[in-house]
């Protein structure tokens, strides 16, 4: 039984380790990309703001989240020094939130940009968006602290009441468990995450509605084939992120269910699943993005060439 525990150990490592780091790396090249276009503009776009700041929430939250799970499963009792988990599980829903809230900016950046309406808000919107755009993302970063300190206020409490033992284990046992202490974590993540699912489908119905009335009106000249297809760019990231928030939102639900029931398996499932998230949802992001796509072909291209003539 002991091999079987931990051969499953290390299993999980293997698998929560591959996931991470894909999605680091991926994450590492958009930031590392708009970084140095920085460099040489001397400015960065709303776009690039935006993703920018993506970039460095999904990089940081999978790397804090994959210490968390490396740590739980194979040396549990390094999280039990004063203040760690607390500290590590602040950090990780700092920019988990952070990563929920950018990505519901996006897809209102891609409607209000590419959308057309004659509503007179629409229009005030569209030409001072890229003045809001910077407040948007303060206030994500700011909200996101704001809810990082008050979930290590609640684990800190609840470690202080529950854990007196210093058993191997018990970290990996208390972070599945619910306890009616971390109800307050649960709601917060879950109406954050379904805020932005609610970005994502009125956005996507917006810029539907102003695709359909474009191609009703449209008429065959360059600048209006090129308006139509960054409609349908813009809705195929939208749709895709809508899809991503569908599932994460699905798989919180499943998570409160299995954690009341005690089905540990199940929710280490569901765990891989949510870790593919910000790595496939950056990677939507790059093939919609012709400048990162194409840097990303190129580096592949060289990759291949370098592994063909070994």
């Amino acid at each position: 039984e002991q091999a079987n525990v931990t051969s499953y150990a290390a299993m999980a490592v293997a698998i929560i380790t591959f996931e991470a780091f894909l999605g680091m790396w991926i994450n590492a090249f958009i930031v590392s990309v708009i970084c140095m276009a920085w460099v040489q503009k001397k400015t960065l776009n709303s776009n690039e703001k935006i993703l920018l700041f993506l970039g460095c929430s999904r990089f940081w939250y999978l790397c804090i989240a994959w210490v968390i799970s490396f740590l739980s499963i194979i040396y549990p009792s390094y999280l039990l020094v004063h203040h760690s988990y607390q500290l590590v599980q602040g950090a990780v829903n700092f920019f988990n939130i952070s990563n929920v809230c950018v990505s519901a900016c996006l897809c209102v950046f891609y409607c209000i940009k590419i959308a057309n309406f004659e509503n007179s808000f629409f229009i005030y919107l569209k030409v001072k968006i890229d003045r809001i755009v910077p407040w948007l993302l303060l206030g994500s970063v700011l909200f996101s602290l704001v809810v990082g300190i008050l979930v290590y206020d609640i684990i800190d409490k609840a470690l202080r009441n529950n854990l007196n033992s210093t058993c191997q284990g018990i970290i990996w046992k208390f972070s599945i468990r619910v306890d009616e202490r971390f109800f307050p974590i649960s709601f917060i993540n879950g109406f954050l995450v379904a805020t932005s699912f609610a970005a994502d489908v009125f956005s996507a119905l917006l810029l539907l509605f102003s695709l359909w009335r474009h191609k009703h009106n449209m008429q065959t000249n360059s600048m209006k084939d090129l308006r139509m297809d960054g409609h349908i760019k813009a809705m195929k990231s939208i749709l895709s992120l809508f899809v991503m928030d569908s599932i994460n939102f699905i798989s919180l639900i499943l998570t409160l269910v299995y954690s009341m029931e005690n089905k540990i398996i199940e929710i280490f499932l569901i765990h891989l699943i949510q870790c593919n998230f910000p790595g496939v949802q950056s990677i939507i992001l790059i093939f919609s993005n012709p400048k990162l796509e194409k840097i990303l072909l190129r580096i592949l291209v060289c990759v291949k060439n370098k592994f063909c003539k070994k």
